[in-house]
C-alpha cells in the first residue's frame, strides 16, 4: 500500500469512527479520493503533502475534461478539501492546496416531491398484518418529521416520546435534533408498538424490525416504501427522501419560516434549506398562472 493510501484510509478511518458519518457518505469518499490517488500515482507525486496547488487544480481541470457532471466535481473536491483539512491540523501537510478551488456551476435541479393530495394518499393505508402496521408507522413518521432514510433506519425505542410528541435524531456527524412527530403518526407508531414484540427480539433496541427480529436496513426500508406507492396506487416512483423533500416543501408552502424548516431538517448550512423556496416559488407560479387574467393564455 502506497503512502498515500495509507493517508487516506487513516482520514477514512477519521471519517467513520470520529466524525461518524454513515458509510454510504464514507463510501463517497472512498471512492472521490480514490480519483486522487490514482492523479497522484500517475504524475509520481508520493505524497499528498507534496502536492502543490497548481496541481490540485489540474485535478480538478482532468474532473471536468473526464466528463464528469458539476455535482460530482463538486463532491469530488469537497471530499479532497476535507481530506487536507485533516492532514493539516494532524501536521501532515503545510497547506490545503484545494482551498479557492471551486466546480463549475451546473442547474441545480430540484427535488421532486409529492404533492399534499400524492401524500395524504401513499399513508391512507389501512392495515391489516402486522407487517402492514409497522410499515404505516414508517411512512407516517417519514412524512411526518421528515427523516433521512440512515436516520429513521437507526432510530431506538428511547429516542421517541409518543407522550410528547416528539423523537431525537441523530443526524450527519452523530449531530442530534428533536423533531416534532405529527398526531397521525404517533396513532400509527402506537399500533405497531402494540405488535412490535411479536416480531422483535428480547434485547433489540430498535424501533422497527424485520421479520429476523433484527433492526430493520435502510435498503429494506426502501424498498417497503417503494412497495407501498404501487400498492396505493401513484403512478411514478417514490423514495424515503422524496418523502422528506415533501415534507419540507409543504411546510414552507404554509408558513414560509425557512429557518425552522432548517431546524427540522437538520440542515448545518440554510443555503441548502433554500432549495426549497424554489420550489415553493414554482407553486405559486402555478396558482398565478391559473388565477391572474393578466396571465391566463387566451385561447
Amino acid at each position: 500500500m502506497s503512502d498515500t493510501d495509507k493517508t487516506i484510509s487513516a482520514f477514512v478511518e477519521h471519517l467513520r469512527y470520529e466524525r461518524r458519518l454513515s458509510e454510504h457518505t464514507v463510501s463517497a469518499y472512498q471512492r472521490d479520493l480514490a480519483r486522487l490517488s490514482e492523479f497522484l500515482s500517475t504524475r509520481g507525486i508520493g505524497s499528498l503533502a507534496k502536492l502543490a496547488p497548481p496541481q490540485a487544480r489540474l485535478f480538478a481541470a482532468g474532473l471536468r475534461h473526464a466528463g464528469l457532471s458539476s455535482r460530482s466535481i463538486s463532491r469530488a473536491l469537497s471530499a479532497a478539501r476535507s481530506c487536507y483539512r485533516y492532514l493539516v491540523r494532524e501536521k501532515q501537510a503545510k497547506i490545503n492546496p484545494f482551498d479557492g478551488i471551486s466546480a463549475p456551476r451546473g442547474e441545480r435541479k430540484l427535488p421532486k416531491t409529492l404533492n399534499i393530495e400524492e401524500a395524504a394518499q401513499l399513508v391512507s393505508i389501512n392495515p391489516v398484518s402486522d407487517q402492514d402496521f409497522r410499515d404505516h408507522a414508517i411512512l407516517e413518521l417519514f412524512y411526518s418529521s421528515g427523516l433521512r432514510l440512515s436516520e429513521l433506519a437507526r432510530t431506538d425505542l428511547k429516542d421517541i416520546d409518543l407522550s410528547a410528541g416528539t423523537l431525537v435524531v441523530t443526524g450527519k456527524g452523530g449531530k442530534t435534533r428533536i423533531v416534532p412527530v405529527g398526531r397521525h403518526a404517533v396513532t400509527a407508531i402506537r399500533e405497531w408498538m402494540k405488535r412490535r414484540d411479536h416480531w422483535a427480539g428480547s434485547d433489540e433496541e430498535a424501533l422497527f424490525v424485520g421479520r429476523a427480529g433484527s433492526r430493520l436496513g435502510a435498503r429494506a426500508i426502501q424498498k417497503r416504501v417503494e412497495v407501498w406507492a404501487l400498492r396505493q396506487g401513484l403512478d411514478r416512483g417514490v423514495h424515503p427522501h422524496m418523502l422528506r423533500h415533501s415534507f419540507a416543501s409543504h411546510l414552507l408552502e404554509s408558513s414560509s419560516d425557512l429557518r425552522a424548516v432548517q431546524e427540522l431538517l437538520g440542515h448545518a448550512d440554510i443555503s441548502t434549506t433554500q432549495v426549497y423556496t424554489h420550489l415553493d416559488f414554482q407553486h405559486l407560479a402555478k396558482v398565478y398562472d391559473k388565477a391572474h387574467p393578466r396571465a391566463r393564455r387566451r385561447r
